[in-house]
């Protein structure tokens, strides 16, 4: 199973968002990603608007330990990927 984790800001998750996808603000990841109970190995992607934001929270995580981590970059790019036909786990 992956796990897909909006890091953007409330109000940018609110305007749209991956269907199924977590927000934790990237900011926040650190005191929050615990609550979820994900083991160390699960498969996680992570996402923003630029990729930036999703780069830090990736740092975060495996700096807590998590080793499946992915950086998927920007909203836009996966709606993009994902109209291409391209699959997004």
């Amino acid at each position: 199973m992956t796990i897909w984790i909006d890091v953007r800001a409330a109000d940018e998750y609110a305007a749209g968002h991956l269907t199924g996808a977590i927000l934790i603000p990237h900011e926040e990841i650190a005191a929050k990603i615990g609550l979820f109970n994900f083991a160390q190995d699960d498969d996680i992607r992570v996402y923003c608007r630029t990729g930036r934001r999703s780069g830090i929270a990736k740092d975060v995580l495996n700096n807590l330990g998590y080793v499946n981590v992915i950086n998927e970059g920007g909203y836009e790019e996966l709606l993009q990927r994902k109209a291409n036909g391209q699959p997004i786990p």
